[in-house]
């Protein structure tokens, strides 16, 4: 049966405006210049050995420091990271300042996260304008507990507690 392929567009935005999302930042050094970007892709991958997957757009302005470099940071955003996740989410030069350091395998790493991870690329699967990449974790750090950043319907938001126990 044959369909419009662009149909299901609006309902396919709808429901993942839908999908609260924590928000995070990857970060990573491509010859000596430092990239980044706000993701809400990302995802565990696996404990043992411990991976996370991210998605991205080749299109991107950090797709080239993505695709060549061997190492990659996530940083997990929380409440108080709001303004850090707007500064990497526009255009602009987003390591303008001292909210972060080279940290290890020289990755850019942000100052104030809820925590961050450095891991080594070792998938980068192309379809069409945009990418999967995993990555294996070689080095990181977790930072103060919070409640994590989540992005919602177009906007920031947070969890609520339900009434519910266990």
């Amino acid at each position: 049966m044959a369909t419009d392929d662009g149909i299901f567009e609006g309902t396919f935005k709808e429901m993942f405006r839908r999908h609260a999302a924590g928000v995070a930042i990857i970060t990573a050094n491509y010859n000596g210049v430092p990239f980044g970007f706000t993701a809400t892709s990302v995802a565990s991958l696996s404990a043992k050995p411990p991976r996370f997957t991210f998605n991205m757009a080749r299109t991107s302005s950090s797709w080239p420091a993505v695709a060549n470099t061997s190492y990659i940071g996530v940083h997990m955003l929380g409440l108080e990271n709001q303004e850090l996740a707007d500064r990497f989410a526009r255009a602009g030069n987003r390591f303008d300042g001292d909210h972060w350091e080279l940290g290890p395998h020289e990755v850019p790493v942000l100052k104030g996260v809820t925590g961050w991870l450095i891991g080594q690329v070792q998938m980068r699967l192309s379809f069409e304008n945009n990418a999967v990449v995993v990555v294996e974790v070689v080095e990181g750090q977790v930072g103060e507990d919070g409640a994590p950043l989540l992005y919602h319907s177009g906007a920031y938001s947070q969890p609520v507690p339900l009434d519910y126990e266990i």
